[in-house]
């Protein structure tokens, strides 16, 4: 038996170095075959009956493996030839034709929205400043970003756009420069990067700062970001249920505020997926959010007063290896102001909002819109009477044939999302789009296309 047993371990070895049986996954199941026949084979004796079955049984397991692969590469094949010949289930969507939208699923169907149903954070009002990094290099820091570590652009296997990887023991700061107002709203994506288990997570911080008399971007910033004002959320991701967060705020390099540790385990959840980070500030008020749940709402944690104008963000050392762990952030949304729904809505005749977020270039309405869609369906239902026109915008980065026809769909997205997650009658809601022919920014800027990227409502 222990000659039998060294023949199955030369067999399985050589084949796999012999490349005949092609990839690991499927050695470990040939080696599961051999094992189960050589004990429903009884006992063999002698070097040549061991040679002459295994070879035997490791030419049936190929064929095996090579037959199931070829009726898997076949059915691929056919799925692919029926969708170009247009006989698959749904019409496939690229931005350079128009989607068949006859054929398309309900458009927030697939959005977690109602998953979002307590979310009740929204957007600021006009957009001062946006990047998703589609511009910037792979392999550099984003132009115009100042750091006293590295950082570099990247892509992420099974997540769309570019991110910029943070890595240990540097402090990062934007390239805005525009001062906010004493309302904004700051948005990111962020991803708790971990290929092995076992790596452990350094502490990562981001937060708002005020420069004083140094520019946005200065050097200076970058150890002393604490010297006029800054409030951080320094979070810390374990496993086990054992995440903790905790959110400081500084006045002239002095605590204003600190939180008690507070343990996060849900975080945990979030590894290798998108968090979307959102913040709020008003006047003195603070809240934060990953996804749909509130991590804060602290009514005294920015000094009055305070003039705002940067977002920053920090990883400390004493992390796992670089490749195995890390963060990497995207799609950064500061916006000014507080919308006012109601006031601009039946007193001004119309309402116009960027937070209503979108797929690139669908009609698939992300969950994070959730909260400006309460508070348009909270008025809708408050007055009974009320009619409005929904109407899309889009920017120009299409045809114009394309983004007229995808501003369309996302209004009637908008008009599907009010009446069946909040119920709002039909009847009390038209639809329209204008695609790229009425802009309220300047198409060559981000900041500009993003706020082209909005959606009306216009009262009846």
């Amino acid at each position: 038996m222990q000659v039998f047993l060294h023949f199955i371990t030369y067999a399985i070895v050589a084949g796999c170095e012999r490349a005949e049986i092609c990839a690991t996954k499927n050695c470990k199941v040939m080696y599961k075959i051999i094992l189960l026949l050589a004990l429903a084979a009884g006992p063999l004796t002698g070097f040549d009956q061991a040679e002459k079955f295994l070879k035997n049984v490791k030419s049936k397991t190929t064929a095996k493996v090579n037959n199931r692969i070829d009726r898997k590469v076949d059915k691929a094949i056919d799925k692919t030839l029926d969708e170009i010949e247009g006989q698959g289930k749904e019409m496939v969507e690229t931005q350079d034709a128009v989607k068949d939208t006859s054929k398309e699923k309900s458009p927030v169907a697939a959005t977690g929205v109602r998953s979002y149903s307590k979310y009740d954070f929204v957007a600021g009002e006009k957009v001062v400043y946006y990047t998703d990094f589609s511009s910037d290099p792979i392999g550099e820091l984003p132009v115009g970003w100042n750091t006293n570590g590295t950082g570099e652009v990247v892509t992420l296997d099974g997540m769309k756009g570019k991110w910029v990887q943070l890595y240990q023991n540097a402090t990062y700061l934007t390239d805005n420069k525009d001062t906010l107002s004493e309302n904004f709203t700051v948005e990111f994506d962020l991803v708790l990067r971990r290929t092995n288990p076992k790596a452990a997570f350094p502490v990562m911080a981001f937060g708002i700062l005020a420069s004083g008399t140094y520019s946005t971007t200065a050097n200076e910033l970058l150890k002393g970001y604490a010297a006029n004002f800054a409030t951080e959320l320094n979070i810390q991701p374990f496993g086990n249920n054992d995440s903790q967060i905790h959110l400081y705020t500084y006045e002239n390099n002095k605590r204003y505020l600190s939180t008690d540790l507070k343990k996060y385990g849900a975080l945990q959840n979030y590894f290798n997926a998108i968090i979307h980070v959102a913040m709020q500030v008003q006047k003195e008020r603070l809240r934060i959010w990953f996804n749909e749940t509130k991590l804060y709402d602290l009514p005294k944690a920015i000094v009055p007063g305070t003039s705002i104008n940067q977002l920053y963000f920090l990883v400390r050392r004493y992390g796992g290896d670089e490749a195995e762990v890390g963060y990497t952030i995207g799609n950064i949304w500061l916006a000014k102001g507080l919308p006012d729904t109601r006031n601009k809505l039946l007193k001004e005749g119309k309402f116009s909002t960027t937070g209503i977020l979108f797929e690139r270039g669908s009609a698939v309405i992300q969950p994070q819109s959730s909260g400006i869609l309460k508070e348009i369906a909270g008025l809708l239902q408050s007055e009974a009477d009320l009619k409005v026109k929904i109407i899309g915008h889009t920017d120009s980065d299409d045809s114009e044939v394309v983004n007229l026809d995808l501003s369309k769909r996302r209004a009637e997205a908008v008009k599907h999302a009010l009446r069946t997650e909040f119920g709002i009658d039909a009847s009390r809601i038209d639809t329209d789009g204008r695609g790229e022919a009425e802009p309220v920014g300047d198409n060559k800027t981000k900041e500009g296309r993003a706020q082209n990227r909005r959606v009306e409502f216009i009262k009846q």
